[in-house]
C-alpha cells in the first residue's frame, strides 16, 4: 500500500491505470459477449430444428422434405418467414387437397409452431420477414396519409378486392378474398408475398410507409357505420341512387306496358 501511495504521483501512473482498466473491460466483454451470442445462436438453431420437424410432418408431402418443391407444391426457397406466417396463420396451409385456391380457415398450429416453421423456411434462402407491430402502427397517420392510402389501394388493389376490400370474383373460379376481417399483419404479408393469384408488391413498388397508409385506409373504411341500404360493395351513394332509379323507373315502365297490353286485349 505504501508502495502504491508513493507511486501514484508518478507520470506513468495514469497510463498504467488506463491500460489496466482497458484490459479489465476487455476481459469482461470477452467473458460475457460470446456467451450471449452463443445462447442466441443455440435458441435460433433449436427453433429451426423444431420448425423442420413440423414441416416434414405436415408440409413435405407437397413441398418436399427440404422445401425443394414437388409436382404438388412449389419450392419454398426464398419465400421467407412472411409467406409461412400468412399461409399457416390464416389456415390456408396445409391444404387438405390441391385446389385452384386455398380458402382461409381456422389454423391448427400455435403461434410458436408457425414461427418455428417460418424460421426453418427462412433458413433455406433469404425472403420477406414477418413485420413487427411497430412497423404496422397506423395510429399516428395523418388525414393526408390516410387519403393517400385510399388512392394507393384503389389504384393497386380495388380491381380485385373492391374499393372497401370486400373481395370479388376472378376468372377461372378464383376470387379475391374479403379483407374485412383480415389482420393488419396478414394484409402486409400478402402484399409482400403474393399468395395465389395476387401479385407481389416489393418494397420498391409499395414501400413500408405506403403499406401502412393502405392498412390505415382499410381500418378507417371498415370502421364506418352501416347506415342501411343496398351498399353495392361500398361504391358510393351515386351508384346506389342510379341503381334505384334504373330499377324503379324500369319497373314502372314494365308495369305500365303490361297494363296497356292488358287493356288493349280487353277491348
Amino acid at each position: 500500500m505504501r508502495f502504491l501511495s508513493t507511486k501514484r504521483h508518478s507520470r506513468a501512473a495514469k497510463p498504467v491505470l488506463l491500460l489496466l482498466a482497458l484490459v479489465l473491460v476487455g476481459c469482461v466483454y470477452a467473458f460475457v459477449s460470446p456467451s450471449a451470442s452463443s445462447q442466441a445462436d443455440t435458441n435460433a438453431s433449436t427453433q429451426v430444428a423444431q420448425g423442420k420437424e413440423i414441416f416434414q410432418q405436415n408440409c413435405s408431402s407437397c413441398h418436399g422434405l427440404n422445401g425443394e418443391g414437388t409436382t404438388q407444391g412449389p419450392s419454398l426457397a426464398g419465400v421467407g418467414a412472411a409467406a409461412v406466417d400468412f399461409q399457416m396463420g390464416t389456415g390456408r396451409m396445409p391444404m387438405a387437397r390441391p385446389e385452384a385456391q386455398a380458402p382461409s380457415k381456422r389454423t391448427k398450429f400455435t403461434d410458436e409452431e408457425t414461427a418455428a416453421v417460418g424460421a426453418y423456411v427462412a433458413s433455406l434462402a433469404p425472403g420477406p420477414d414477418v413485420p413487427s407491430s411497430e412497423s404496422l402502427k397506423t395510429s399516428n397517420l395523418t388525414a393526408e396519409e390516410l387519403a393517400r392510402g385510399a388512392e394507393l389501394f384503389k389504384t393497386n388493389c380495388s380491381a380485385c378486392h373492391n374499393v372497401e376490400g370486400r373481395g370479388g370474383a376472378l376468372p377461372e373460379g378464383a376470387y379475391a378474398p374479403s379483407l374485412m376481417k383480415t389482420s393488419d399483419k396478414h394484409i402486409y404479408e400478402a402484399m409482400r408475398t403474393g399468395p395465389q393469384q395476387m401479385p407481389v408488391f416489393s418494397k420498391s413498388v409499395i414501400t413500408d410507409q405506403d403499406a401502412r397508409e393502405i392498412i390505415g385506409y382499410l381500418q378507417t373504411a371498415h370502421a364506418e357505420p352501416n347506415n342501411g341500404g343496398f351498399a353495392l360493395g361500398g361504391i358510393g351513394p351515386v351508384t346506389e341512387g342510379l341503381f334505384g332509379w334504373i330499377i324503379g323507373i324500369g319497373g314502372l315502365v314494365l308495369i305500365a306496358g303490361w297494363l296497356a297490353r292488358k287493356g288493349a286485349r280487353a277491348k
